[in-house]
């Protein structure tokens, strides 16, 4: 599938908070779940969203926005598997505000879509100072990161619904506890789901995708 790149500006627009109100507003309106997924490079973000898309892309019609720096190595990764995809490029920016994710969506053109996935720019810094205007915000953690990235970057542990800890198959080769690690997350968001996950193996999935389906038929309802 064909995919096209879009060359993204920082709002200028004063109140990001309004217009991201503004932007669920008008998903609501349309019936389209927007996530904001968001993690550290390498953490799993485009393996994760490719075995979604296989799972699910019989059931809910999905589409997603890659944003990056630059390059379009994860579009071309996800339109392959014939998702409706487009590559956002931020120039330099390390996130998405509102207005950039508005941007993306009239660019993306996937009107009839029920699910849309924001592959955020990979860090757990900046992006999690910016509300998108999505529906609901998650975060991979992957395993060989560690499990007290939780207290190392309180907003974005305590802005996520879910947190995915990814690569849970190599945890006994790293100093790892997830019951340390649910802890830690609990510490800065006692709402946030903790789902254990390999996205490689599809190990824990099945609870991923059944969180999103509950998602997708709520917002909609």
């Amino acid at each position: 599938m064909e995919y096209k790149v879009l060359e993204i500006k920082q709002s200028v627009f004063a109140d990001n908070d309004r217009e991201a109100d503004a932007l669920r507003a008008d998903l609501k309106a349309r019936g389209q779940y927007l996530l904001n997924l968001m993690s550290s490079p390498g953490s799993g973000k485009t393996t994760t969203l490719s075995r979604t898309i296989e799972v699910l892309g019989a059931e809910l019609k999905l589409a997603v926005m890659e944003a990056d720096i630059d390059s379009d190595v994860d579009a071309a990764t996800i339109s392959a598997l014939g998702a409706k995809t487009i590559q956002l490029h931020t120039g330099g920016m390390c996130h998405l505000d509102a207005g950039m994710c508005k941007q993306g969506l009239d660019g993306l053109a996937a009107d009839d879509a029920d699910l849309i996935f924001l592959e955020n720019v990979g860090n757990l810094v900046c992006p999690a100072e910016f509300d998108t205007g999505a529906c609901k915000n998650t975060c991979i953690l992957s395993v060989p990161e560690g499990d007290d990235k939780p207290l190392k970057y309180p907003l974005m542990f305590s802005v996520c619904d879910v947190v995915l800890v990814n690569k849970i198959d190599v945890a006994p080769y790293f100093e790892f506890s997830l019951d340390r690690c649910r802890a830690n997350v609990a510490m800065r968001n006692p709402n946030a789901r903790v789902i254990p996950i390999c996205a490689k193996t599809g190990e824990g999935m099945d609870e991923w995708y059944e969180w999103l389906r509950e998602q997708v038929s709520s917002w909609k309802a």
